[in-house]
C-alpha cells in the first residue's frame, strides 16, 4: 500500500493557538490537537487523516518540530530542513506530498531519502522565482496557475481539496445568521475590500458576521500609529473596522458557516478568472448557500444550481436580498450544493484521484 508523508504550511498565529489548546509540549499531542480541530482536513489525504497509511508534520512550526527532534536525539543545530528529512525517513513513506514548497523547494527534494519514490507539491498561487523543478508533479485547482508551471517546464496537474465529513455535524436546521464572510484582508485585496465594505453597511438591516484575518500592516494601522502617513493606506475602512470580528479557523469556521443562511465569498486579485478557493468547499460542505463572484468554478459548482454568483458589488447586494427573501430557492440551492460537494469531492474520491496522478 502507498504510504504518504504530508507536510503542511500553517499560519504561525494559528499554530500558537494549537500549542495553547494542547497544553502539552508532547509532539503527538500537538499534532492530535491540530487534527481534531480540522483546520487542514480538506487538504489532508484520507490515509493521513484516518491514520491508515500516512503521517504528517508542520515543517515550518519550530516548536513542534524541535520537540520531535529533541525526542529523537537530534542536535540543537539541526535545521528545519534536517528535521523534516529525518521525519520523512523515519516514517518509511514512499510518497512525499508537500503543501509548503516555497519553504521546502527543489533543493530539499533532492535530499529526500531513497525510500521516497514520488514528490508532489501543492501550490495554488503565483510563484515567481520559485524552483519546483525537482518535484515529480505540482498540483492545485487553478488552471491558469498550472499553465504557468507548465510554461516553466514542470509537470503540473489539476487536483482539489475534499469534503470533510465532520462538516455534517455543524449543519443547523435553523440558521440564525443571514450572511457570514470569513477571509484575509490587506490593501492588496482590492476587489475583496469593496465586497467587505458593502457587506459591513448591511448591518442595520441584516444579521451579518465578518471575520477577518488581517495582515500585519493592517493590524498595525488599527493602532494610534495608523494615523501616520505610511500606515494610513493600510487602515480598515471605518464601516468594516466597526464590525470586524477575529478570524475563525477549523471547527470555529464550521460552526460559523453551519449557522449561516449565506456564506459570501470573493476571490483575491491574483486568481484572474479562475475560482475555487477553500471557502467554496467549506461553505458548501457546511450546508450554507454560497454567493461568490462570477468566474470559472470547479466542476459541479454551477450558478443557480449548487451555488449563486454576482457580477459586481451592486449585483451582490441585489442577489443577497433576493436569496434571503426567497427561502425555498435559497434552501434548494444550498441543499444541492451540500449533496454535490459530499459526493463529487469526497475523501475517498480525492485519494483515488491522487493515486491516479502518481
Amino acid at each position: 500500500m502507498t504510504a504518504v508523508f504530508q507536510n503542511f504550511d500553517i499560519y504561525p498565529t494559528y499554530m500558537d493557538g494549537v500549542h495553547a489548546r494542547a497544553r502539552s509540549a508532547d509532539y503527538r499531542t500537538v499534532l492530535q490537537e491540530l487534527l481534531d480541530d480540522r483546520f487542514v482536513a480538506l487538504h489532508m489525504l484520507q490515509p493521513v487523516l484516518d491514520g491508515t497509511g500516512g503521517s504528517f508534520a508542520v515543517g515550518g512550526d519550530a516548536r513542534s518540530q524541535r520537540t520531535w527532534a529533541d525526542a529523537q536525539g537530534l542536535g540543537k543545530d539541526a535545521t528545519p530542513e534536517a528535521i523534516l528529512l529525518a521525519q520523512i525517513e523515519a516514517s518509511g513513506a514512499d510518497i512525499f506530498y508537500n503543501m509548503d514548497p516555497l519553504r521546502f523547494g527543489s533543493d530539499f527534494v533532492r535530499k529526500l531519502p531513497g525510500s521516497v519514490k514520488k514528490a508532489i507539491a501543492w501550490r495554488a498561487a503565483p510563484s515567481p522565482g520559485a524552483d519546483f523543478g525537482a518535484y515529480d508533479l505540482i498540483v492545485c485547482n487553478f488552471e491558469s496557475i498550472l499553465q504557468s508551471y507548465r510554461e516553466s517546464g514542470w509537470n503540473a496537474a489539476w487536483f482539489y481539496p475534499a469534503f470533510d465529513p465532520v462538516m455534517t455535524d455543524y449543519r443547523q436546521a435553523e440558521r440564525p445568521v443571514d450572511i457570514v464572510f470569513v477571509g484575509t484582508y490587506s490593501r492588496h485585496h482590492r476587489n475583496r475590500a469593496q465586497v467587505i465594505e458593502a457587506l459591513a453597511k448591511l448591518q442595520d438591516r441584516r444579521s451579518v458576521r465578518i471575520h477577518l484575518q488581517q495582515s500585519r500592516m493592517t493590524r498595525l494601522a488599527g493602532t494610534p500609529l495608523g494615523l501616520l502617513p505610511p500606515l494610513r493606506g493600510h487602515r480598515l475602512p471605518r464601516p468594516v473596522a466597526k464590525v470586524a470580528q477575529p478570524p475563525v479557523f477549523g471547527r470555529g469556521l464550521y460552526a460559523a458557516f453551519g449557522g449561516a443562511k449565506i456564506v459570501l465569498n470573493g476571490a483575491i486579485d491574483m486568481s484572474g478568472n479562475d475560482r475555487g478557493n477553500m471557502r467554496c468547499w467549506e461553505a458548501l460542505g457546511c450546508g450554507a448557500l454560497m454567493l461568490s463572484d462570477a468566474g470559472t468554478y470547479p466542476p459541479g459548482m454551477e450558478e443557480g444550481v449548487t451555488m449563486s454568483s454576482y457580477r459586481d458589488v451592486d449585483d451582490m447586494l441585489v442577489q443577497l436580498d433576493r436569496l434571503l427573501e426567497d427561502e425555498d430557492r435559497r434552501r434548494s440551492i444550498a441543499d444541492a450544493g451540500a449533496a454535490m460537494i459530499a459526493d463529487r469531492y469526497s475523501k475517498s474520491r480525492q485519494w483515488e484521484d491522487f493515486v491516479r496522478l502518481l
